[in-house]
């Protein structure tokens, strides 16, 4: 297994040698505005540039979008992925809308499982924050709020947990206590809106992911790249040398990270 920070939660999974793009986010740097209804919307984004040419970053096998969030798949995205490509998405909802910006093969991946090229991918349920304080604001924002995570299994891999937006919630323990995975990762910079809501995992919510003993390895993705970022990278490595937390990896935009095969 080979997962690569690009930027942002735009990773790539390299699973039973098959490649995955995830969340991709392609726009330049300081393309769009910051959200009205976050913190520091007065600051641009993405704050950062992409580490690769977009050409390499789409020449996958196949595109994971989580969920249809404005820093999460772009008009970048849109222009620059091959239209016959397979893509995985969380509900009918977003199919459709992908389906409408002309992508032919656009699947829904199951909470029972989705069989793909030897790889089974199992929806995860996610609170992309706190529903009562959160769905309001994406209502009169115009976007839906449901977003998701994604379980990678396969005879010959690791098991693989993308936890998508989110925070620490029960279907998280859930995930975790029913598909066992060694390798998590989290977007991580506890994103947050004027109302004091985080929309994703901070260090609380961390901790908590990596006190599951059966996790081998916790990435930490999604920093330093949105303009409603409450963590920093810099944030994180105090953190993991204060409690000497080895598992914990950060890597940084365009690192791979190599896990070793069962």
């Amino acid at each position: 297994m080979k997962i690569t920070q690009i930027r942002n939660a735009t990773i790539t999974v390299e699973y039973n040698n098959v490649k995955f793009l995830i969340d991709p986010w392609l726009m330049p740097k300081d393309y769009m505005e910051g959200f009205e209804v976050a913190i520091n919307s007065n600051i641009r984004q993405p704050r950062v540039e992409l580490p690769f040419e977009i050409k390499d970053i789409v020449n996958i096998d196949a595109v994971i979008v989580t969920h249809i969030h404005p820093d999460h798949w772009d008009e970048f995205a849109k222009n620059a992925i091959d239209k016959n490509k397979k893509i995985f998405t969380q509900n009918e909802f977003d199919r459709d809308y992908l389906k409408k910006e002309g992508f032919l093969d656009v699947d829904i991946i199951n909470e029972k499982g989705t069989d793909y090229k030897n790889i089974s991918l199992y929806k995860i349920n996610c609170e992309h924050g706190k529903r009562e304080l959160v769905k309001p604001l994406c209502n009169i924002a115009g976007i839906e709020y449901d977003a998701m995570g994604v379980i990678f299994k396969s005879d010959s891999e690791k098991t693989l947990y993308i936890l998508g937006d989110t925070i620490w919630c029960d279907e998280v323990n859930s995930a975790i206590d029913k598909f066992n995975p060694e390798i998590a990762v989290i977007n991580g910079c506890e994103a947050t809106l004027l109302n004091g809501a985080r929309l994703i995992m901070g260090i609380e919510d961390t901790k908590k992911v990596l006190d599951k003993k059966q996790i081998e390895k916790v990435i930490i993705s999604h920093m330093d790249t949105v303009s409603h970022l409450k963590l920093t990278r810099k944030d994180y490595e105090k953190f993991k040398k204060e409690n000497n937390i080895e598992k914990m990896l950060i890597p940084l935009d365009g690192e791979t990270i190599k896990i070793d095969n069962i």
